[in-house]
């Protein structure tokens, strides 16, 4: 719950305003009323015994330290089951990210002198008994103080670091595309070599404007570190070669200290070492303050936005990056390989039909004996055999459009129609002709290719007036519609082996929940539409099996929503899952990859919770604890079964949809960590069958919903849908259609 302006904390600290907010609490800049000085106030909404437990531990060290470059921790309290607070001094002045906005790209000096004092503190921390990690080092951490002093601020991430053979105290880890190294992501173990990257990277970005290749993606061998030089010239070969070492994907190829990369910093700078705290830059002007979106967090669009128009270049955003991934090398190349085969058979065929014409018509050219040798020069009603012709190969045309019937208590059949289809779903020479009343023979859809990058995504579009099924190639092309049912069709799902879509009509929109609506299969193009479940109340929200025997689904038969599997091959056999007490409600199943889990959603005090449970609905548990300012939904399982994926939303107010993610093994921590995307909206994220790319729901230009495909760190964004009309439920086809 979000604490309101003059509200008055731990009898002590009077709320001024909020300075940002995400998914762990809020940050307010707060009066300490006992010494009438400014604090900046950290909330942490996780308030279960283990937690509070950890949070006094960490911040007794955090209290404990003392560095000039460092915050003072001055005091810590938990409220019940309110939330935890650590208690900081709050620097004035801008921070880093600000200050590239507002002025572009720093001077080499300001950057070295930057790199030193991080590099103090940071030297400070992990020389602790036992050691800190801060583990969130980025521009929006750096703070400049109107004196031009440096500090490093924002400890909501910091952990303690112990060796490798006892246990670790794990506070939330925090994954910055293109300041995170590799092993920031998932749950690989991060050490003080972590942090020495995530300064690399900032110094990166401060000397060239540009947010660095994402680190996984390196590690993943999708893209490459651009060279510091390439991006601005101006900088010193020793000062590049020092930060793109401390940006090594290998934690052994960096520097192993946070003084050995503040050596290399000063030497490529021929800079004396300084005591600690002393390093200055220049000032911000007087009337310069960072807006407090940018204060030590993320706001809820995920990318800071400065109240006024800087006066520098602003920063690039990560999809703004120049580099092209090898897949989309590899997609140019046959692009241009396909171009140039095409030109030169239509140059061939040119040349055999100018030169065919011109021999056929003046037989004089060539003897009479040779001529007769040569098929095509033979004329028209000689008694000269022609060889036998080759049969014709079948061409492959789209779906017509059609008009099932729907009868809940019968199987519908296909009755084609004698009128064009829809806006947008007449193809010239497929299928009917305007004014025709012959009815067009149903063809085999284009065959797909497997997994992320290649291949084909279904999702629901109004564009015909009311939502339908279409399927697109994921360059946007060769999009058709598959369904043209009079009350609408959404909630696409395929089968395993890509061969069927389940999903669910009525659909008026892109809605929470379905009323009424029932369950259908039909095939890709269009074909064998068949009823699966009509069972009054309303069923959506389909989930095929990994083994393609069964569907997952809610339902509203018993008053509330519960999760029912249904028989794919007997729709009589019907099992109810989840069996909720009144007024808490489970939907929204996703299968784990080897069929034998489920996470799902469960409604319980007027919001939405992550749980999981086995697939006959036993040993269920709630997994991410939100507390009620939040509202969680929309899982999505990894195909590696190792992440889960979800979306989050403010549940007292308005905001963005966040991307969140927790390990699907481990129970430790009940928080989700948010993705930073960089990215405005994204909604109902679903996984490529290889699991390096994700399609999601996104907002275009104008404002409608759209189909976006990125890789899971956040690079290649490609908007998929173009269509004014809104586009949503995307789901990637998982294989190749047997032709």
């Amino acid at each position: 719950m979000t604490l309101e302006k003059d509200t008055l904390i731990h009898n002590r600290y009077r709320i001024v305003d909020i300075l940002g907010q995400g998914g762990m609490g809020s940050v307010y800049r707060a009066i300490d009323e006992n010494l009438g000085v400014s604090v900046a106030l950290k909330e942490n909404l996780f308030t279960t015994d283990e937690y509070a437990r950890q949070f006094r531990l960490e911040a007794v060290i955090l209290a404990n330290l003392r560095h000039p470059n460092l915050p003072r921790v001055s005091d810590h309290f938990v409220l019940g089951d309110q939330g935890q607070y650590l208690v900081m001094d709050f620097i004035e002045g801008e921070d880093l990210r600000y200050r590239m906005e507002r002025m572009g790209m720093l001077s080499e000096d300001d950057a070295v002198h930057i790199g030193a004092s991080i590099c103090d503190a940071l030297g400070y921390l992990h020389t602790r008994k036992p050691p800190i990690l801060h583990r969130d080092i980025k521009p929006g951490n750096v703070k400049i103080t109107p004196d031009g002093h440096i500090y490093l601020v924002d400890f909501g991430l910091a952990k303690v670091y112990q060796s490798a053979s006892q246990a670790t105290t794990t506070g939330a880890r925090a994954m910055t595309p293109g300041y995170s190294p590799p092993e920031q992501y998932g749950t690989a173990r991060t050490d003080p070599r972590t942090d020495i990257y995530s300064l690399g990277a900032t110094l990166y970005a401060a000397l060239s404007g540009v947010i660095p290749e994402d680190g996984l993606a390196r590690a993943m061998d999708n893209a490459q570190l651009t060279p510091l030089r390439k991006r601005n010239t101006k900088v010193s070969r020793r000062l590049a070669a020092a930060i793109e070492k401390a940006m090594g994907v290998d934690p052994s190829d960096r520097y192993q200290t946070a003084e050995e990369f503040k050596k290399a910093l000063l030497a490529s700078k021929s800079k004396t070492q300084q005591i600690p705290g002393s390093y200055t830059i220049t000032p911000p002007p007087v009337d310069v303050a960072a807006p407090k979106e940018i204060h030590d967090t993320v706001v809820d669009s995920g990318v800071i936005k400065p109240k006024s128009k800087p006066k520098g270049p602003i920063l690039a955003q990560q999809e703004e990056q120049p580099f092209i991934s090898p897949l989309k090398r590899q997609k140019e190349r046959e692009r241009q390989r396909r171009a140039a085969l095409m030109r030169f058979a239509v140059f061939t065929f040119l040349f055999l039909l100018v030169g065919g014409s011109v021999l056929y018509f003046s037989p004089g050219l060539i003897p009479a004996d040779v001529r007769a040798m040569v098929p095509f020069l033979v004329p028209t009603g000689t008694n000269t055999p022609s060889p036998t012709p080759t049969e014709p190969l079948p061409t492959q045309t789209m779906p017509p459009t059609f008009t099932p019937t729907l009868e809940p208590t019968a199987t519908p059949t296909l009755t084609p129609t004698n009128t064009p289809g829809p806006t947008n779903t007449f193809i010239p020479g497929v299928g009917e002709t305007p004014g025709s009343n012959e009815m067009a023979t149903p063809t085999v859809a284009p065959t797909v290719a497997f997994g992320g990058g290649a291949g084909q995504i279904a999702f629901a579009s109004n564009r015909t007036g009311v939502p339908q099924i279409f399927l697109a190639d994921l360059n946007g092309e060769n999009a058709f519609q598959v369904t043209n049912l009079p009350n609408g069709a959404c909630q696409p799902a395929w089968s395993p082996d890509g061969q069927r879509l389940a999903f669910i009509s009525p659909c008026a929109g892109n809605e929470d929940v379905y009323n009424n609506s029932s369950l259908y299969l039909i095939n890709p193009d269009g074909t064998g539409l068949t009823t699966l479940d009509a069972s009054p109340g309303g069923n959506f929200d389909p989930a095929w099996s990994p083994d393609g025997t069964v569907i997952a689904f809610t339902s509203l038969r018993t008053g509330q929503m519960e999760i029912f599997t249904v028989e794919v091959e007997d729709s009589t056999a019907v099992t109810q899952i989840t069996k909720g007490a009144q007024r808490v409600e489970s939907r929204m199943p996703a299968w784990s990859p080897d069929g034998s889990k489920m996470v799902y959603v469960v409604k319980r005090l007027g919001v939405y919770q992550i749980w999981i449970m086995n697939a006959d609905g036993s040993e269920a548990i709630q997994i991410i604890r939100s507390g009620t300012a939040y509202t969680d939904y929309s899982p999505a399982w990894s195909p590696r079964g190792d992440l889960i994926l979800f979306n989050q939303r403010c549940a007292t107010r308005f905001c963005n949809p966040y991307l969140m993610s927790t390990s699907a093994t481990d129970r430790s921590s009940e928080q989700g960590l948010r993705a930073q995307l960089n990215v405005a909206f994204i909604e109902h994220v679903k996984y490529s069958p290889d699991g390096f790319f994700i399609a999601y729901e996104g907002v275009g230009e104008a404002g409608n919903l759209d189909i976006f495909t990125m890789t899971v760190s956040g690079g290649d964004r490609v908007r998929l849908t173009t269509d004014p009309a809104q586009d949503f439920h995307p789901v990637w086809r998982p294989a190749t259609p047997t032709p």
